[in-house]
């Protein structure tokens, strides 16, 4: 495990639902216990020489024991209906790939989901109502949406979509007069507030 005193989250049992958070956060578990490698990679240990010393094969032992772990973690955190979809799986790789090629798609259809996230993103407008703090949220949740399909996303493009919302938009007084002469002013603080 991790350093001493680290008892890391234990991630959602992923019923079918919210894939590709339950990614995210088992992707990381696994990384908590040194066993992302052996899922990404599904490369067998090295084999041992003829004259090991016994940390190498205590070592070599660790190595083989981590297949068994990680494929253990992976099947516990799944509900038996998705468990079944799996259980044939030899290896975490396979089972991780089943999963990956059921739950999120495969190219083509996740290649459907970017283009739909994009647009969307290129249409997100702040609403008249609406406080710039969930304008962002708003943003944020397309763009991390984005990411979760794996597709990078600059910091820049999001800066650059938070200032569309700060644009200079009609308002009116309370009195129902037009302020068309000046910006939103309390638009602007509530930026400033969340910058």
């Amino acid at each position: 495990m991790a350093s001493s005193g680290f008892s890391p989250a234990v991630p959602p049992v992923f019923n079918g639902e919210g894939f590709h958070i339950w990614v995210v956060k088992m992707r990381t578990y696994l990384q908590v216990f040194d066993l992302w490698e052996v899922v990404n990679t599904d490369a067998d240990p090295i084999p041992l020489r003829a004259n090991s010393t016994v940390a190498q094969i205590r070592q070599h032992a660790d190595e083989r024991t981590k297949r068994h772990k990680a494929m253990s973690c992976i099947q516990n955190y799944v509900s038996d209906v998705i468990f079944t979809r799996i259980m044939a799986c030899k290896t975490p790789t396979q089972a991780w790939d089943k999963l990956k090629e059921e739950f999120q798609g495969i190219e083509r259809t996740r290649q459907q989901q970017l283009l739909n996230l994009r647009r969307e993103f290129e249409n997100l407008k702040m609403k008249e109502e609406e406080t710039v703090k969930r304008y962002s949220n708003r943003i944020m949740f397309v763009v991390n949406s984005i990411r979760l399909l794996g597709e990078q996303f600059s910091e820049a493009r999001i800066m650059e979509k938070e200032q569309d919302g700060r644009a200079p938009r009609r308002c009116f007084s309370r009195q129902g007069q037009s302020c068309l002469e000046h910006h939103c002013l309390q638009r602007q603080k509530d930026f400033e507030k969340q910058a």
